[in-house]
C-alpha cells in the first residue's frame, strides 16, 4: 500500500474501519453521558451518521477518490443524528468537500482537508464551546498539520493526529466545569479519537473486512413486497428522485450557473427538495410524480454521475419503522406542528392536543436530518413549528430546516416532553401571523416548568447532594435538585422544591416501570398535598424518566 497517497479504495478503507472502531466502542461512548441517568446515546449518533455516509459507497468508482467523497458527502448530510452527529458529518462534509477536487491526495493536502474539516464543523455550531468534541478536532488538526515534512507518511499523520488527540482530549475537563463535576471526558471527542484510529488502521494495511459486514442495510438485497403497487393502484406517495448532477462546458455556463435558480425551478415538479452544490457537482434529492420531468430539466445542465428512483409506495412500507417515513397530506395546509416524543401515551397526547405529525424519538433513535425532512415534506404545510424533545436534537431539526425548500420551518426552543405538551396545549393559529404564534407558543415553553425523575446511573457530587448510582434524581433541565433511594420520597422532595403549590396546574406523564400501585399513591398524594392545583394524569409509558412532571 502506498502510504503517501490517499486513493478512493484506501479512503473506502478508512471509513468502514473507522465505522468498525466505533461500534466496537459505542458503549463506550454512550457511558460518557454528562448528565447521570441512562439518556447517553452519542455513540448511537456518532454510528449512525457516519453510517449513513459509508452505506452508499459500494456504488462509487473505488479507484477515484472524487467520486467517493462526493458519496460521502450526502450521506453524511442526511443521516446525522443528535448534536455530535451533527458536527461529525459537518466535519466529513469539510474533508470531503477537500477531497472531492481529487482523485488523490498527498499528506499535505490531506492536512489541508482536515482543517476545512475542522472549519465546517466548527460553522455548524451557533455558540463554538471549547472543552467539546470541537476542541479535540481542532488541536488534533493543528498538530498533525504542523508537524507534515516532506517525509511524513498517512500514517505519521494520523499516529500525530492521536497523539494530540488523546492529550486534547484528555484536558476537555479542565475546559468544561460540567465534564469535571461528572468526571467524564467529552463522549464526542472520544468518538472522533476512535473514528481516527480506524482510519490508522486502514492506512496500515490491517484487514477492515467485507464492505457488505460493515453496510448489510446497503448491501442486502430487499425483500420487496411487489403486490403493495399492482394494476390496481393510484400513485399517492410519488418517487423518491435523487442523483448527482455534473455540470458540462458544453451544456451550460458553469461560472454563472445559479444553483437558486435551479431550486427555484425544479421545485415546482414536487417536494421534500434538498439541494447541494460541491464545485461543478450538484445534488438533487426530491419526491415527486413526475421523474423524466425532474431528469430531463436537469440534464440540460450537464450528465447523471449517479441516479436512484424508489417508488415511494413501496418504500414507505418497507420503512415505515426504521426510517420513520410518513403518510403524505393530500391537502396543502397553512400551519402545522411537528413534535418529537417518545412513549406510546405522551406520543398519542401530542396527537389529541393537535401535533399533525410525532416523530418517535426513543432512547438510541434520535431523528436523523433525513427522519425530519421526510417529516416537512409529509405535513405538506407553508410553515411548520417544530418541538424537538431535547437538546440533543435541536442541531438536527435545524440543520434539516436550513435544507428544507418549500416550507417556513421553525424550530421551537423546547427541550422536553413537556415543554412539547405545554406548547401544543397552548398552540393557537387564530392570529394568522407566524411570528405572533411562534412567540406565543414559546411564551408557554418558557412560563412553565418541566420535571423529571430518573435514576442515576453513576456516584456524584452535585448541588451539594451526595447521589449514589441507583438513586432516583430529581432535577429541571440539567439542575439536579433531589436524590433519594425512594422513588416515591424523590418525588414527593422534588414537588416542594419546584414549588408546587404556587401551581394552577400540575400534569404527570408516568413512565414504564412505575406500576398501577405507586401510581394510585402518587395521585392520591398530589391531590391530597396540592388540592388548589387542577390535577392531570397520564400514563406516558416513556423510556428514561419514570415521571414527567408539568407545572404551570
Amino acid at each position: 500500500m502506498n502510504d503517501r497517497k490517499i486513493d478512493g479504495i484506501i479512503f473506502k478503507n478508512m471509513l468502514v474501519s473507522g465505522l468498525k472502531c466505533l461500534k466496537l466502542n459505542v458503549e463506550e461512548i454512550n457511558e460518557l453521558n454528562v448528565f447521570p441517568i441512562p439518556d447517553g446515546d452519542t455513540g448511537y449518533n456518532m454510528c449512525s451518521t457516519l453510517h449513513g455516509g459509508v452505506k452508499n459507497i459500494l456504488n462509487a468508482d473505488d479507484g477515484d477518490l472524487s467520486n467517493v467523497a462526493k458519496t460521502v458527502q450526502d450521506g453524511v448530510l442526511l443521516g446525522a443524528r443528535g448534536n455530535s452527529g451533527v458536527i461529525l458529518s459537518q466535519m466529513l462534509y469539510g474533508i470531503c468537500d477537500e477531497f472531492s477536487a481529487h482523485k488523490s491526495v498527498d499528506v499535505s493536502e490531506l492536512g489541508k482537508a482536515f482543517s476545512c474539516g475542522v472549519k465546517s464543523a466548527y460553522a455548524s455550531v451557533s455558540v463554538p464551546v471549547e472543552g467539546t468534541m470541537l476542541t479535540v478536532l481542532r488541536e488534533a488538526t493543528q498538530y498533525a498539520n504542523t508537524n507534515i515534512s516532506k517525509n511524513t507518511t498517512v500514517s505519521d499523520y494520523f499516529t500525530n493526529f492521536l497523539k494530540a488527540g488523546e492529550r486534547s482530549l484528555a484536558r476537555t475537563p479542565e475546559l468544561l466545569d460540567v465534564l469535571k463535576e461528572a468526571g467524564v471526558v467529552d463522549s464526542g471527542g472520544a468518538g472522533v479519537l476512535y473514528i481516527v484510529r480506524g482510519f490508522l488502521s486502514a492506512v496500515r494495511g490491517e484487514d477492515v473486512g467485507d464492505y457488505s459486514e460493515i453496510t448489510a442495510t446497503a448491501a442486502a438485497t430487499k425483500d420487496i413486497d411487489f403486490s403493495l403497487f399492482n394494476e390496481n393502484s393510484v400513485m399517492k406517495y410519488g418517487y423518491c428522485t435523487e442523483f448527482l448532477l455534473q455540470l458540462t462546458h458544453a451544456k451550460t455556463d458553469i461560472a454563472a450557473f445559479s444553483l437558486d435558480k435551479m431550486k427555484k425551478e425544479i421545485s415546482v415538479f414536487g417536494d421534500s427538495l434538498v439541494a447541494v452544490r460541491t464545485g461543478s457537482v450538484i445534488k438533487i434529492h426530491i419526491h415527486t410524480l413526475t421523474p423524466g420531468a425532474v431528469l430531463e430539466y436537469a440534464q440540460a445542465f450537464g450528465e447523471f454521475l449517479t441516479l436512484k428512483i424508489e417508488n415511494m409506495t413501496l418504500q414507505h412500507n418497507e420503512t415505515i419503522e426504521k426510517k420513520q417515513q410518513f403518510k403524505k397530506n393530500a391537502v396543502r395546509k397553512k400551519y402545522a406542528t411537528i413534535a418529537v416524543a417518545n412513549g406510546k401515551g405522551v406520543i398519542a397526547t401530542f396527537k389529541e392536543l393537535g401535533a399533525d405529525i410525532v416523530i418517535d424519538g426513543g432512547q438510541g433513535n434520535n431523528p436523523s436530518v433525513e427522519t425530519f425532512l421526510n417529516a416537512f415534506d409529509a405535513v405538506n404545510a407553508d410553515v411548520i413549528f417544530v418541538l424537538p424533545d431535547n437538546n440533543n436534537i435541536f442541531m438536527a431539526a435545524q440543520e434539516a430546516a436550513k435544507l428544507f425548500e418549500g416550507s417556513d420551518v421553525r424550530v421551537l426552543n423546547a427541550k422536553s416532553a413537556g415543554d412539547g405538551y405545554c406548547a401544543l396545549a397552548a398552540l393557537d393559529y387564530s392570529s394568522d401571523n407566524p411570528d405572533e404564534i411562534a412567540a406565543a407558543t414559546q411564551e408557554a415553553i418558557d412560563c412553565a416548568v418541566c420535571a423529571c425523575i430518573s435514576q442515576s446511573t453513576r456516584d456524584l457530587n452535585s448541588n451539594g447532594l451526595d447521589i449514589k448510582v441507583g438513586n432516583y434524581i430529581g432535577f429541571v433541565d440539567k439542575d439536579i435538585l433531589v436524590a433519594d433511594t425512594d422513588r416515591q420520597e424523590a418525588v414527593k422532595h422534588l414537588l416542594k422544591k419546584v414549588k408546587a403549590d404556587e401551581k394552577s396546574f400540575i400534569i404527570v406523564f408516568f413512565g414504564k416501570g412505575v406500576d398501577e400501585v405507586e401510581r394510585e399513591a402518587t395521585t392520591k398524594y398530589i391531590k391530597n398535598s396540592y388540592s388548589d392545583a387542577e390535577f392531570y394524569r397520564l400514563d406516558g409509558e416513556q423510556e428514561i424518566y419514570n415521571y414527567i412532571i408539568i407545572l404551570q
